[in-house]
């Protein structure tokens, strides 16, 4: 006689890799705008001339949103659940890999999401 087996369902399976970030714990997510993935950043410094410099006009830290200018002129609404919001205030110079979704604070970089 077999054993039967215990397989889940979709649905817990999708609840088990939900976000921890949004109840204070470490990011468990690569989406866009919660934990930098290892590939990610890599790929974003594989392509050095797609990064743009940019100053930060807005923060929010506790929405987790960001408003960047680029040298330019040109303006990003960004989201990060893992703290680029408390990094980064108003002033502070960033760098922008938008293809890629990475901010760079100082020698720190975020998983962004464009609002």
């Amino acid at each position: 006689m077999s054993t039967p087996l215990n397989r889940l369902s979709p649905l817990p399976v999708r609840e088990r890799a939900a976000c921890m970030c949004s109840q204070g714990d470490r990011c468990s997510s690569f989406a866009p705008g919660h934990a930098l993935h290892l590939i990610q950043a890599r790929i974003a410094s594989a392509t050095p001339a797609e990064w743009v410099d940019a100053l930060v006009v807005a923060t929010d830290a506790v929405a987790g949103d960001l408003v960047v200018r680029t040298l330019d002129g040109e303006v990003h609404e960004l989201w990060n659940g893992s703290g680029a919001a408390l990094e980064a205030a108003p002033g502070t110079p960033v760098a922008l890999h938008a293809r890629y979704g990475v901010l760079a604070v100082g020698r720190t970089q975020f998983n962004v999401a464009t609002v």
